[in-house]
C-alpha cells in the first residue's frame, strides 16, 4: 500500500507540473548554439539545456538558455534566463570566445571566457542547484589571466562560505623593468545570509572584501 500511494502520488505530480509548465518551441528568428541534458532534481529523468543567440542576423545578438522537462514526450518550459550568457561580441576576439554548459552532480556548470583586450582573457564558471523550488548559485570561479604577466583565479561555494585567492605572478620578457610582485594566497569562510536564486544573479555586482586587506572581488 505505501509503495502504492508513493506512485500515485508521483503521477499525480507529473501531471500537475504537465498542466502548469508551458510547452516549448524555438523562435523562428533563434538560432540554437548548444544544449546538453543531465538531471538537475533527482527524479532520475534527464532535463534538456538549450542555449540561443535570439537575433541570429544582427550584429550583436543577445543569448537565452531554457532547461527544458520532458513530460510524456513533450519539451515543457521548466527555467528561461536571457542574462547570465554573454552576447555573440563581447571582448576583443569575440571568434575565440568560449561557452560550455554540462550538467554534474544535479547541477548547471555555466562557463564563459572572452578576451577583455589583446593580452587579457576572462574566464568565469557559475554552478547552480535547484533547491526549495527554485535554482540558486552555489559555487563561482573567476579567472583573470594575462599572457605571461600574471594569473588571479577566485573561488567561492556558498554553501560551505569557503573562499579561495590566487594571485600569482611571473616574469614577462616584454623589454620592461619591472618589479614582479609575490604571489598571494589566501583561504578564509564567510557566512552568506541566503543564496541568490539564479534570475536574480547578475554576472560582476556582487562583491566580497578580503579579510585584513584592502584586496577586493566582484563575481
Amino acid at each position: 500500500m505505501k509503495y502504492l500511494f508513493s506512485f500515485l502520488a508521483l503521477v499525480l505530480c507529473s501531471v500537475l507540473q504537465s498542466q502548469e509548465l508551458k510547452d516549448f518551441a524555438i523562435p523562428k528568428t533563434y538560432e540554437k548554439i548548444l544544449e546538453t541534458k543531465g538531471d538537475l532534481d533527482k527524479d532520475g529523468k534527464d532535463e534538456v539545456v538549450m542555449v540561443f543567440n535570439t537575433t541570429p542576423k544582427a550584429e550583436v545578438s543577445g543569448r537565452k538558455f531554457y532547461i527544458l522537462k520532458n513530460i510524456n514526450g513533450k519539451l515543457k518550459i521548466w527555467k528561461e534566463n536571457s542574462t547570465l550568457i554573454f552576447d555573440n561580441k563581447l571582448g576583443f576576439y569575440p571568434v575565440d570566445n568560449e561557452l560550455n554548459i554540462n550538467i554534474k552532480n544535479n547541477s548547471l556548470n555555466i562557463s564563459q571566457m572572452y578576451f577583455t583586450n589583446s593580452r587579457h582573457t576572462d574566464t568565469s564558471k557559475y554552478t547552480f542547484r535547484f533547491q526549495n523550488g527554485d535554482f540558486y548559485l552555489i559555487g563561482a570561479s573567476i579567472q583573470f589571466d594575462d599572457t605571461c604577466e600574471f594569473n588571479f583565479k577566485n573561488e567561492v561555494n556558498f554553501s560551505t562560505g569557503k573562499i579561495i585567492i590566487d594571485e600569482q605572478f611571473s616574469y614577462c620578457d616584454d623589454g620592461s623593468d619591472r618589479k614582479i610582485p609575490e604571489n598571494y594566497y589566501k583561504e578564509f569562510t564567510q557566512k552568506f545570509p541566503k543564496l541568490i536564486k539564479m534570475n536574480d544573479f547578475r554576472i560582476g555586482e556582487n562583491e566580497i572584501k578580503i579579510p585584513n586587506s584592502t584586496k577586493s572581488f566582484n563575481y
